[in-house]
C-alpha cells in the first residue's frame, strides 16, 4: 500500500478579530498548494483546545505537515498562546510553530539587519559597542528589536510616554539577555525625545502608523552624533521627519544616512517567507524572532561579500 501523501496545512491562531491578510497571502505565495485554516479572536484556552485537535486527526506523520502560525497584535497573549501550545505538545505530535505577531519579529529583524548593512557600508563597523536609541520601544517592533541590538552587544535606550512600562520593558529584557546594556527612558516631548537621542549613534523609530515620533529640528539639535536614523513608519506623517519611506543608505542630514519603512520593508517580506518556508521543511520547532533576525542578518552578510567580490573581481581585470 504506496504511503500517504500529507497536503501541507498552515493553521493560524490570531488573537485579534480578523486574522491578517499580509501574513496569510504571504504564505500562500510562498506554498500555493498548501491549505489555509484561521482562527481569530482566539484566547488562551481557546489556542489549547483547537492544538489538541490539530495534532491527532492525522497521525504523526501528518503531524509533521502541520503548522501553527501565532499572530495578532496582543504581544502579551501571543507569547501566553505560545507558552500553552508548548506545554500541550508532546513526542510524536509536536508541530512547527511560525511566531510573528503582526509582523512585528520580521520587520524588527529587518531593520536591524539593515542598520548593521548601512553600518558595515558606510565604515562605521559592527553594532558592537554602538548606542542606539529605540523611539516608541515598548511595542512588539521596539522590543523586538531592542533585544536583537542587545544581542548584538550595542547599548540601548527604550523610549516611552510612560517611565514605569518603558523601565519593566528594559528591565525584562536585560533580564533575558543578562546584561544592564538596556534603559528605559521617558520621552513625552521633543525636548525629552532630543535628550534620549543625544548619545545615539543608532536612532529607530518604533512609533505606531501615522506619529512623527523625531522632527528634523530636534534631529539636528540633539543628534549630533547620530550616523544612521531608520522609520517603520510608511504612512505619513512619517516617524523621522525628513526621512523618505523609500530611503536606502541617503543623507537625511549631512552624514546621517536614513533607512525608510519601504526599504526595511522589502527584506521584512523575504525574511518572513523564508521564516515559513523553514517552519513548512522543519517537522518541529520555533521559528521566532531569534530565527528571523538569523535569516535578515545572513542575507545582508552575504550580500556584502557579493558585493566585495565582485569590486576584487572588476579590479583584478581592470586594465589601465
Amino acid at each position: 500500500m504506496p504511503e500517504q501523501q500529507f497536503k501541507k496545512v498552515f493553521i493560524f491562531l490570531d488573537t485579534d478579530k480578523h486574522a491578517s491578510p499580509f501574513d496569510i497571502l504571504t504564505t500562500i505565495d510562498v506554498f500555493p498548494e498548501a491549505q489555509i485554516l484561521k482562527y481569530e479572536n482566539v484566547t488562551t484556552e481557546d489556542a489549547e483546545k483547537i492544538v489538541y485537535d490539530t495534532m491527532f486527526p492525522r497521525g504523526p506523520e501528518g503531524a509533521k505537515h502541520t503548522k501553527i502560525f501565532i499572530n495578532g497584535r496582543d504581544f502579551k497573549r501571543v507569547n501566553e498562546i505560545l507558552g500553552k501550545i508548548k506545554k500541550s505538545m508532546f513526542p510524536p505530535f509536536e508541530l512547527s510553530m511560525i511566531i510573528d505577531p503582526r509582523g512585528a519579529y520580521s520587520t524588527a529583524s529587518a531593520v536591524v539587519a539593515k542598520s548593521l548593512e548601512l553600518s558595515l557600508i558606510k565604515g562605521f563597523g559592527k553594532l558592537e559597542g554602538r548606542s542606539v536609541a529605540v523611539l516608541a520601544g515598548t511595542g512588539p517592533v521596539g522590543q523586538t528589536a531592542a533585544r536583537l541590538y542587545a544581542s548584538e552587544k550595542a547599548n540601548v535606550i527604550v523610549t516611552s510616554r510612560d517611565l514605569q512600562r518603558v523601565s519593566e520593558v528594559a528591565a525584562k529584557i536585560n533580564e533575558e539577555a543578562l546584561s544592564e546594556s538596556v534603559r528605559g527612558f521617558q520621552a513625552q516631548t521633543p525636548e525629552e525625545t532630543g535628550k534620549a537621542v543625544a548619545d545615539a549613534e543608532i536612532i529607530l523609530s518604533a512609533g505606531a502608523a501615522g506619529t512623527q515620533l523625531l522632527p528634523l529640528n530636534t534631529l539636528k539639535e540633539y543628534g549630533r552624533k547620530c550616523k544612521i536614523v531608520a522609520d517603520i513608519n510608511a504612512i505619513p506623517p512619517l516617524g523621522v521627519e525628513g526621512l523618505k519611506s523609500t530611503a536606502e543608505g541617503e543623507e537625511v542630514l549631512p552624514n546621517v544616512f536614513g533607512l525608510g519603512a519601504l526599504a526595511i520593508g522589502k527584506l521584512k517580506i523575504k525574511v518572513e517567507a523564508e521564516l515559513i518556508k523553514r517552519a513548512a521543511e522543519e517537522p518541529k520547532g520555533i521559528f521566532d524572532y531569534k530565527v528571523a533576525y538569523e535569516i535578515a542578518k545572513k542575507r545582508v552578510i552575504e550580500k556584502l561579500e557579493k558585493k566585495k567580490m565582485s569590486e576584487a573581481s572588476s579590479k583584478k581585470h581592470w586594465v589601465p
